[in-house]
């Protein structure tokens, strides 16, 4: 930012100014990097490998969604046979269960996955159920989610709970503290 766009910006925020002049945002700021986000059909991503997305959105196939904070991901367990498990934080336990195949696959010339180069470095910025239809026009390689389980939990006991119905590839045996 130059010396007069500083000044600029100075002016409104200390409201010398109600609107700001045209072309008073930086090139880089103008206009949206129509670049800066990608896809494949199970997901899509942040490009850079520094860039971070806020937040995760789930779309499911009955066309709700929601989206959770990245900043209250506490955890994410990934097992090939049955998909990714995240557990959020906050007032309330969430937990996200996403079903699907070649999950950890990194995407050709993306250098993305959904596990340890998506998720765990915050670049997925949503994730979508597939239907019938699009699940069979897939190549046998290619990252499919089948199904997006979330629960809201308010003890330990309904996580578990909750695991036991929707999660039971990622149930531990838990040992009591004494």
């Amino acid at each position: 930012m130059n010396a007069e766009s500083q000044q600029e910006a100075l002016e409104i925020f200390r409201g010398g100014r109600a609107q700001p002049k045209t072309g008073f945002l930086p090139k880089d700021l103008k206009a949206a990097d129509t670049d800066e986000e990608a896809s494949c059909r199970a997901y899509g991503f942040l490009r850079g490998l520094r860039e971070k997305a806020h937040m995760l959105e789930l779309r499911f196939k009955n066309g709700n969604t929601e989206a959770l904070a990245y900043h209250l991901l506490h955890s994410m367990r990934f097992n090939p046979s049955y998909g990714v498990l995240l557990r959020f934080g906050g007032d309330i336990t969430t937990m996200v269960m996403i079903s699907g195949s070649n999950l950890d696959v990194v995407l050709k010339d993306m250098e993305v996955n959904l596990t340890d180069r998506g998720i765990q470095r915050q670049r997925i910025t949503w994730v979508r159920e597939m239907d019938e239809d699009e699940l069979r026009k897939l190549k046998p390689s290619d990252p499919s989610i089948d199904a997006i389980a979330v629960g809201e939990c308010e003890s330990e006991e309904t996580v578990q709970t909750w695991m036991g119905q929707n999660a039971k590839g990622f149930a531990r045996n838990s040992v009591p503290v004494l």
